[in-house]
């Protein structure tokens, strides 16, 4: 997909303090804001609309969680009176 540019204003002194701690862990603040940007994509943009965006960029949409069902009897079978059904 096309890549933007965000431009947000922010304290320099704080901006400079937070680059600095996070350097020290090995953090990027770009990479950081970058994952803050993403969960807010994920928290306000409906799933449909998501999907729908992922086609039209090509890419292959993230796999749904599938929901677990109870497995279902076989039809016209009789319950073991005992339990033991073998």
């Amino acid at each position: 997909m096309k890549k933007t540019v965000i431009p947000v204003s922010f304290d320099a002194e704080k901006l400079s303090a937070a680059k600095l701690y996070m350097a020290q862990k090995d953090l990027s603040f770009e990479d950081e804001m970058v994952k803050a940007a993403e969960g807010l994509y994920g928290k306000y943009v409906p799933a449909n609309v998501r999907e729908f965006i992922e086609l039209n960029a090509g890419s292959k949409p993230s796999p749904k969680p599938k929901k677990k069902t109870a497995p279902s009897s076989a039809v016209g079978a009789t319950p073991c009176a005992d339990g033991d059904c073998d």
